[in-house]
């Protein structure tokens, strides 16, 4: 057999023609310095048996991804949209804002109301009544306290000598009806208290009476119960604020209407006073 010359060496390793001979020809004979000299041709003799053994570890480019930075991100992202809604809403005159209601899909509310209830009643009313959400009445009327509810509110504000039409103005924290009538969650009660911030800026009571806990500790930023926040003036924006039962509990706790009736004298006794 005749002797294998450099070439076909290089030849047989495939590295012609790109290879550049790195070592004194004189080295050639030497296996263990091609190896060492040149990377490409180490590369290349690594064995299979050597490749599966040993862990390869993937680019970085497939790395895992950090979750909790992701999350982050995520939410300050959502922050800032909502920031920036805000601050759209809080610009909006008496008729965008009532578009912006009519049309909102926010929250998952969106889909399954038949109309938002946006308010009613004076739009330049000393008193402002705010409730939790719209029943399932109102949600098919497009207009608040209808049905029992709104009956007996009717006579509680008879009882103060007002009418829905004048100098009362009437609406609610969240502006889409509720599932079964539960109680709103979080998020979508936030989502909705731009627009009531909005309401009362534009309003601009000089009294408001809360019904029922949620909207209470919305409004106010409170984790009290209702019982608690009774019976004190609370402000908001430097407006004096009062506390009360929703007018749909009174309907089921007949006992709980007598408090009611203070804390609507209460309320009466603390306009007359400004």
């Amino acid at each position: 057999m005749s002797k294998m010359t450099r070439e076909d060496m290089l030849r047989e390793l495939e590295l012609l023609p790109v290879w550049q001979l790195r070592v004194p020809l004189k080295t050639m004979n030497s296996p263990q310095l091609l190896v060492e000299e040149s990377p490409v041709v180490a590369d290349t003799l690594v064995s299979d048996a050597q490749l599966a053994a040993e862990p390869v570890s993937p680019p970085a480019s497939f790395a895992s991804i950090d979750t909790s930075v992701v999350d982050v991100e995520q939410k300050t992202n959502e922050a800032d949209t909502s920031f920036a809604r805000g601050e759209q809403i809080a610009q909006m005159d008496w008729q965008s804002l009532q578009q912006c209601v009519r049309d909102c899909q926010a929250c998952g509310l969106a889909q399954g109301r038949t109309q938002t209830v946006f308010g009613a009643g004076d739009a330049q009313a000393e008193w402002m009544f705010i409730g939790e959400a719209p029943s399932t009445e109102d949600d098919s009327q497009g207009a608040p306290f209808v049905g029992q509810a709104g009956k007996l509110l009717d006579n509680m504000l008879a009882a103060l000598r007002l009418k829905r039409s004048e100098n009362v103005y009437i609406t609610y924290l969240l502006k889409c009806s509720l599932p079964e009538n539960r109680e709103p969650h979080h998020t979508e009660a936030a989502q909705c208290e731009c627009y009531l911030n909005r309401q009362i800026e534009l309003v601009q009571p000089k009294l408001i009476v809360v019904f029922g806990k949620v909207a209470a500790q919305t409004l106010l930023k409170s984790a009290d119960d209702l019982d608690s926040m009774r019976g004190q003036l609370h402000e908001y924006h430097e407006v004096p604020v009062v506390v009360t039962y929703h007018p749909a509990h009174l309907l089921a706790s007949s006992m709980d209407k007598a408090k009611a009736w203070e804390d609507l004298w209460f309320a009466k006794d603390t306009l007359q006073r400004l």
